[in-house]
């Protein structure tokens, strides 16, 4: 098991606002699901991750309210509180609770109310007097998207919340996000294989926005096959390639892989490290490019 850290040179850094971080981050959906060796639940086993991922130079954590049903946060407040030199950012915008049966996400809830109780809820979590940056988790089709994050405004403005993103948006919301505040970051699904944000990177690009693609690592087809090829080569494995590939598209990519395994994290953070040759870059250039449709 590798053990090196990252620093500010192995991956490069990025801006949310006034705030720089190295561009490969931690997402904790999943943490409150760690195991030990035993296949229990374990909240002992979800902490020493997180301190492991810290510990590997890891200063960009994503989280939100209803991941774990709030056990996230906890967590990550148990392992890492007081933060010293780490960003940690959350999301509210979703209705806590299971997902009915049938459905694949749980149904959004941008109402400025919900908004409001969701930030004071994760700020106690979090045991912060401000969330650093706070994200539209999704836009909801029952609420002007303008109402939603003009209710994340309006917590920026009480001294509650600190820098402002959004996710899941298309190059239309995220402008309409922008003409009510400072966008910091942006997260969208994207990788190597599901390119249909490109147009909302592009803007990221162009503006100095940071974007956390969720979904690393959730590739099939072609683009498969093709990181297969180069994880043999390099005798990595095809989700270190993927890590590699976004760290190599672009300089405002902050990818935040996650996992309830320690051993997995670790390798995650090895991607940094991994250098694509020219031709390999070049295959994976060619998969999954399309336009947004949006």
């Amino acid at each position: 098991m590798a053990t090196a850290a990252l620093d500010d040179s192995t991956v490069g850094t990025v801006a949310f606002g006034d705030i720089v971080v190295r561009r490969l981050g931690f997402g904790a959906m999943r943490v409150s699901g760690a195991r030990n060796t035993q296949g229990v639940r374990d909240r002992a086993e979800a902490v020493r991750l997180c301190r492991v991922v810290a510990d590997r130079g890891v200063n960009l954590i994503d989280t939100a309210n209803i991941y774990g049903y709030g056990q996230s946060e906890e967590i990550i407040a148990e392992a890492l509180h007081p933060y010293r030199g780490m960003l940690i950012a959350t999301k509210a915008g979703f209705k806590p609770g299971k997902i009915a049966p049938g459905e694949t996400s749980l149904p959004p809830l941008g109402h400025p109310d919900h908004i409001r109780e969701e930030c004071d809820k994760s700020l106690l979590r979090l045991r912060v007097d401000v969330i650093d940056v706070y994200q539209v988790h999704v836009p909801d089709p029952a609420v002007p998207y303008e109402e939603t994050v003009g209710a994340f405004v309006a917590l920026q403005q009480a001294g509650k919340v600190r820098h402002i993103g959004v996710c899941n948006v298309t190059p239309n919301q995220l402008a309409t996000a922008r003409s009510l505040c400072n966008v910091v970051s942006v997260q969208n699904r994207y990788n190597v294989g599901d390119r249909a944000s490109e147009s909302v990177l592009e803007t990221c690009e162009r503006e100095g926005i940071a974007f956390m693609p969720w979904g690393p690592l959730l590739v099939d087809g072609t683009a498969s096959e093709i990181l297969v090829q180069a994880a043999v080569a390099h005798h990595a494995t095809p989700q270190q390639v993927a890590l590699a590939w976004l760290l190599h598209r672009s300089a405002v990519m902050a990818p935040i892989p996650g996992t309830t395994n320690v051993d997995h994290a670790d390798a995650n953070v090895d991607a940094a490290w991994l250098e694509l040759t020219a031709a390999e870059l070049a295959a994976l250039a060619r998969p999954g490019q399309r336009s947004d449709g949006q």
